[in-house]
């Protein structure tokens, strides 16, 4: 039986546009090298690094500002990154308040601090008290740990407190999803666009 629902963020509740992200990187900054760090599911490079914790938000954007156009600054690398954000469709707001009072809600995602300043905004932009909704989110970027290893999946269901058979993880990466039923959780993998609502209740 399912007593706890843990959401991947980018890609389950925030739409993601990776082509935006890669022209903002080219147009705002010049820089180039974007293309071989942007991945669909796991992130390369210097970009890999920061959602591992590896390296610091500001550590990252003083790489990327060494290769970008003269008189670049730290703003225009975050206005870059929130290319990749698109939005949240306002039915998930309401999906969310209704499975909170249902279920605990936890976020899981590799994930890094400049993405998540702009997640937080754009949930309170479509009137998601998310800090009431989630009762806590697992980021990469903090737990130094990657999806889809097992050990960022034991290490989260350890401090939510239930069996991994208990939990029931939504992510649109198959990768992750793969991980995540390795480590014991039930996990059902979800394409953007469609019916979330519906994905959940699938696998409930």
């Amino acid at each position: 039986m399912v007593k706890a629902i843990v959401l991947d963020l980018g890609g389950v509740l925030i739409d993601l546009d990776f082509d935006a992200c890669v022209k903002a990187f080219v147009e705002i900054l010049g820089y180039e090298r974007i293309y071989e760090l942007l991945d669909l599911y796991h992130q390369k490079g210097i970009y890999g690094e920061m959602e591992a914790g590896a390296i610091t938000a500001d550590e990252f954007r003083a790489q990327v500002l060494k290769e970008s156009r003269p008189g670049c600054v730290p703003d225009d690398v975050d206005r870059a990154m929130a290319g990749l954000l698109k939005g949240m469709d306002p039915a998930k707001v309401s999906l969310l308040e209704r499975l909170s009072k249902q279920y605990p809600i936890y976020g899981l995602s590799n994930n890094n601090e400049i993405s998540v300043a702009r997640m937080h905004a754009i949930y309170e932009e479509n009137g998601l008290d998310w800090q009431r909704i989630f009762r806590k989110e697992f980021l990469s970027c903090r737990m130094k740990m990657l999806k889809p290893s097992r050990e960022i999946f034991e290490a989260a269901a350890a401090e939510i407190g239930l069996p991994p058979e208990e939990i029931l993880f939504i992510d649109d990466s198959q990768v992750n999803v793969d991980g995540a039923r390795a480590a014991g959780w039930n996990a059902a993998f979800y394409k953007q666009g469609t019916d979330l609502g519906a994905c959940i209740e699938r696998n409930l």
